[in-house]
């Protein structure tokens, strides 16, 4: 498991604007006026927020004329979930049970 690439997403989700852009995304591509609807801060602001998103793997942006359109990455939807369910499994499962040191009660 990679934590520390998990960690960088976990970090980038780690604000409220984000996690709303993320929700937002959920529903499809959008560009970024129409993001930008959805929020009382500037353009520049919203680059920020993208760029934190986009350089922890979770959205992609496509420029098309004057706009650039946001997307979330397939892999996001999909390999974010899962590595949620390891991290949350059932403690049987646990990491510790293959490492003799563990000192966890069963």
């Amino acid at each position: 498991m990679n934590y520390a690439a998990y960690a960088q997403v976990i970090k980038a989700m780690a604000d409220e604007n984000r996690l709303k852009i993320i929700d937002l995304l959920s529903c499809g591509t959008l560009c970024a006026c129409e993001i930008l609807e959805n929020f009382d801060f500037t353009q520049p602001t919203l680059s920020h927020h993208m760029k934190v998103l986009q350089t922890a793997g979770i959205v992609s942006a496509v420029k098309k004329g004057r706009w650039q359109y946001y997307t979330l990455l397939p892999e996001f939807t999909t390999e974010f979930p899962e590595f949620i369910k390891q991290l949350l499994r059932d403690s049987h499962e646990c990491v510790c049970h293959s490492d003799s040191s563990c000192s966890r009660p069963d």
